[in-house]
C-alpha cells in the first residue's frame, strides 16, 4: 500500500469542475439578490468525472484548446475546487500557470519572492537565505527590487520559473512552453528540470509543442472536451492525440467554411 501511495504524488478521482457563465453582469447580481431563487446563468463543465493518477515522472498534458487542461493544472495547485469529486496531492506543489499568477504587480520581485515561498510553507529566514541564487538564476538584475508591472513579460516568467524550483518542489506544474528567454537561458532551465528529474519530482506539463513532450515526458495524458481520452507512455498515446487534433483542425474548418463559400 505504501508503495502504491508513493508511486503517485497526484491523484484525481471522480473529478468535475462546473463554470457558470453569465451573458451579462448584471445577471450575476440578479442571482445574488434572488438567493438563487432563478438562475441566470449557463452551466460550463470543464472537467466531467475524470479520474486519473500521474506517477513520479514527467507528464505531458494533451488536448486542444479548451479540452480543460489548464483547469487540471489549476485544481492540482489549488488555485480552484473542484465541483464533484476529489484532488490528492503529496508534497509541496509550484507552479508556473501563466504570467504574473500568484505575483502582486505592484510589489518588487524580491517581495514576490518572500511571500511565494512563505505561502508554501518556507520560513522568511530560509527565503531569504535563497534570494541571492534566486536572483542569480532570473537573471533580471537591478529589477529584483523593482514592482513587478515595471517587468518585460520574459523577465516575469523567469522570475516565476526561478522561484518555482527554488523551493525544492515534489510537484511542479508548467502551464505551456513558455519562452523564459534566449537560448542559453533555456538550456539552463534544461539543465536545472533534468536536475529536478533526477531527484523524483513529478513534473506535469501542459504542451502542444511535442518536441518538448519527447524531451523531456516519460508519459502522456490525453484530454478532450473536459474527458481523459487516454494515457500511457508518449508513444503510447501520441497516435490517439494527432487522431484528435486532426478531428479538431477539420472541425475548426468546416465551422468557417459557410462564411468563406458565401462570399464566392
Amino acid at each position: 500500500m505504501t508503495e502504491q501511495v508513493e508511486r503517485y504524488k497526484v491523484e484525481l478521482e471522480n473529478v468535475s469542475k462546473r463554470h457558470n457563465i453569465y451573458d451579462r453582469p448584471i445577471d450575476r447580481l440578479k442571482e445574488v439578490v434572488l438567493r438563487n431563487r432563478k438562475s441566470f446563468h449557463r452551466e460550463y463543465w470543464a472537467l466531467s468525472d475524470m479520474s486519473v493518477k500521474f506517477e513520479n515522472c514527467t507528464t505531458a498534458v494533451l488536448g486542444p484548446n479548451g479540452a480543460g487542461k489548464s483547469t487540471l493544472l489549476q485544481l492540482v495547485a489549488g488555485v480552484m475546487r473542484p465541483t464533484y469529486g476529489t484532488v490528492t496531492v503529496r508534497g509541496r506543489v509550484t507552479a508556473i500557470l501563466e504570467l504574473g499568477a500568484g505575483f502582486q504587480p505592484d510589489y518588487s520581485g524580491r517581495e514576490n519572492v518572500l511571500m511565494n515561498g512563505m505561502m508554501l510553507g518556507i520560513s522568511k529566514e530560509e527565503m531569504l537565505e535563497r534570494m541571492d541564487s534566486i536572483a542569480e538564476f532570473a537573471e533580471v538584475g537591478e529589477f529584483f527590487d523593482q514592482p513587478l508591472k515595471t517587468y518585460s513579460s520574459g523577465m516575469g516568467v523567469r522570475l516565476a520559473f526561478a522561484t518555482a524550483i527554488s523551493v525544492d518542489p515534489e510537484v511542479l506544474l508548467v502551464d505551456e512552453a513558455l519562452a523564459v528567454g534566449d537560448e542559453r537561458f533555456i538550456n539552463k532551465c534544461n539543465q536545472k528540470v533534468r536536475e529536478l528529474q533526477e531527484a523524483g519530482t513529478t513534473i506535469i506539463v501542459v504542451t502542444h509543442n511535442m518536441r518538448i513532450v519527447d524531451r523531456f515526458c516519460q508519459r502522456a495524458v490525453l484530454v478532450n472536451e473536459g474527458r481523459l481520452i487516454a494515457e500511457g507512455t508518449v508513444d503510447e498515446v501520441r497516435p490517439i492525440y494527432e487522431s484528435v487534433m486532426a478531428q479538431t483542425d477539420y472541425k475548426q474548418k468546416a465551422f468557417v467554411a459557410p462564411a468563406a463559400t458565401a462570399v464566392f
